[in-house]
């Protein structure tokens, strides 16, 4: 029963992986088509996320379904509850890919806005990738000491997201005809200052997989 179990196991955690790799993919090409005004990636996104929401779905429904039937314990349960956490914050990193590529398609449509009118969101987009990627790599690599290196991180997200948040206070003032556009701008950061938020869970259960430790409160306890 035992081989059974880890053959079941390790089947669900390539699942996981799989989908991890679809939800990449999606942030990538939405900031790709906000990048490059390609409405038509933009849209592939959002078409693409139905199946990964489907996916999501289906890995739940083998966690418990391996619950159930081989009553795990200890790293084994750990093991279970820490795939089904991560799968549900990969689905919702797809879904705030097809947010940001539907701001994309809003901003495809305004091709030619002055040029101190558009957004640089490489600095935020790099930052919160890396901290998924590295999210994903802690999980995968059994390293907790790296998820705990990632979520020091998060500072430098949540700064830059609010640095765009004053940069489009002002940009409204001095063109409130792209009023709409800076507003994208605003909800695109955002989208992906909430992927370094994301990240930061990952590697909390990361912990919680390989020590036992819930963590996620101790950042704010100790503010």
């Amino acid at each position: 029963m035992r081989d059974r179990f880890t053959f079941e196991i390790e089947s669900l955690k390539q699942r996981l992986l799989d989908l991890a790799t679809a939800a990449d993919r999606a942030l990538v090409r939405a900031v790709r088509a906000v990048d490059s005004a390609a409405p038509d990636e933009a849209r592939a996104v959002i078409a693409a996320d139905a199946a990964i929401d489907a996916e999501e779905v289906t890995i739940e429904e083998e966690c418990l379904k391996l619950m159930a039937l081989y009553q795990p314990v200890a790293g084994d349960l750990r093991l279970i509850v820490t795939i089904l956490k991560v799968n549900g914050e990969l689905e919702r990193v797809a879904d705030l890919a097809s947010n940001i590529a539907a701001r994309a398609i809003d901003l495809a449509a305004d091709p030619a806005p002055p040029a101190d009118c558009r957004f640089d969101f490489a600095p935020i987009v790099e930052r919160a990738h890396k901290m998924l990627r590295g999210a994903l790599d802690a999980f995968v690599c059994h390293r907790p000491d790296l998820a705990r290196k990632l979520i020091l991180d998060d500072d430098a997200v949540d700064a830059l997201n609010a640095a765009c948040y004053a940069d489009a206070r002002e940009k409204l003032i001095k063109y409130p005809a792209h009023a709409g556009r800076i507003l994208d701008g605003v909800t695109i950061s955002h989208c992906i200052e909430r992927i370094a938020d994301i990240a930061t869970n990952i590697c909390e259960d990361v912990i919680y997989l390989e020590e036992g430790q819930i963590v996620r409160h101790q950042k704010r306890l100790a503010q």
